[in-house]
This record gives C-alpha cells, structure tokens and sequence, in this order.
C-alpha cells in the first residue's frame, strides 16, 4: 500500500499522508523544490517508520509529467492512492492587469493537475483499481469578484474530476474531489476570514484520509461549507450579481 503525494509542501497534503503513513503505507513526497520533499521524507520515515522516497515535479512543466509518472510506477508499482494538491491562489487585481498572472493561476490549478492526472487515470483504470483524490475548492462552485481567477480554475478542475470519475467508476477507480473552504495555511495568512470558518490542516486532512478510505465522491471540508456553498448557488444571479463577495 502506498501514496503519492503531488504538493509536497502543502500542509493539506502532509497532514493527509500522516494518516496514510500510521497505517503503514510507502509515502511517495514529490514536489517543485527538490528539499522540500526530502525534507519530508526523512522526517516521515523517522517518525512512522514507514518507507518514504521523495521525487521532483513541476506542475506547469507538461513534457516531463510522463518521464515522471513512468519512473514512479518503475520504482512503486503497486501505488494505489494519489493525492494531488497543486494550488497558487494568485492576485484577482493583479490578474486582470496582468494576463500572465491569470495563466499562472489556471495552468497551476488546472492544467498542470490534468496534464499527470489523466497519466495515472490510464494506470489505473488498466489494472481496475486505485484511488486518486484531488484538491479543488469551495471557490469553483460559483463565480465571485474577488476571486474569480482562481474560482474559475477551481470550477473548472471539479467539472473535470467528475467527467474522470464517471469514466473510471466502471474500472473499480474511485475519483475524490475535494472542497476546502478556509484552512489556516500559508495561502491564507494575512486574509481577514471569519475565525469560526477556517479550519487547520490537521482537521481537512484527516477528511480527506477518511473519504478516500470509504470512497467518496465529493468531500466538503470542514462539512459545514456543503450547506453555506448550497446557499451561496441557491441565491438567484439577479441578486448575486449585485453583492460584494
């Protein structure tokens, strides 16, 4: 049993893979920065005494994602579980100034994350198994001025992991999208956000841990937010047009 980790550096991912690796499963970090997943994979096998590797990955680096995901599966050819969490959450003001910013934040959300997912979704579907689980957010269930870059490429990775997964239920491959609303990350630091909506790493990992083991579909994180995000779609466009989010 193992996981790969895409986003090694991000909080959500390794309080998910700390869950993974009590189990006993191989933790695969692979990330941008080379340290970083080392770092991480040292750390990871000290404390859980599990088997750890770390691997180098560039989201937006599409021609490599292939060489990639070959020497993964060379090296661990029983992985069963992935977890991608690629994320830039970007400037909106900046973004539409500046096109070049409003590309960094679609291909890092979505593009990049497609270009390896569809690699492992042929993996997997070949063999009839596996669980792959993908980091989109609550900001893609509807369009705000404040963040619509980002909420755009989050929407849109949603409608794509659910075309995926009813493309590979028939193979035995369950398909986790994954809505965070607030987590007290380095993305969020400094935002003025409503204390009782955000939630720490460890809580949203541990969601996720649980959803992937029992084969959800759609995880939202802390829960709440599946009933303030039905509110939020429910609010009619003539009305929502006209408030400040």
């Amino acid at each position: 049993m193992s996981l790969l980790v895409l986003g090694a550096n991000s909080l959500i991912a390794q309080a998910t893979a700390s869950h993974f690796a009590e189990a006993g499963h191989e933790i695969i970090f692979a990330g941008r920065k080379q340290d970083e997943p080392e770092k991480y994979a040292n750390d990871f096998s000290i404390r859980y005494k599990v088997n750890c590797r770390a691997e180098y990955i560039d989201a937006l680096d599409y021609p490599t994602h292939r060489k990639f995901v070959e020497d993964v599966l060379a090296k661990t050819p029983q992985l069963d579980n992935v977890l991608i969490v690629f994320g830039y959450l970007g400037t909106q003001e900046k973004a539409q100034a500046d096109f070049n910013e409003a590309h960094r934040i679609i291909d890092t959300n979505f593009t990049g994350v497609v270009s390896v997912c569809e690699l492992l979704a042929a993996e997997f579907e070949s063999r009839k198994k596996g669980n792959i689980a993908v980091i989109s957010s609550v900001a893609g269930d509807r369009g705000r001025q404040s963040n619509y870059m980002y909420g755009s490429a989050k929407g849109g990775l949603s409608v794509y992991l659910s075309g995926l997964r009813n493309r590979l239920s028939k193979s035995g491959v369950n398909v986790l999208t994954v809505k965070p609303g607030f987590v007290n990350t380095p993305m969020t630091y400094g935002m003025p956000l409503p204390k009782p909506l955000v939630a720490s790493p460890e809580k949203v990992g541990k969601d996720i841990y649980k959803a992937m083991k029992s084969g959800k579909s759609v995880k939202y994180t802390p829960f709440f937010w599946w009933w303030i995000m039905k509110i939020i779609t429910s609010i009619p466009e003539f009305i929502f047009k006209k408030m400040k989010l």
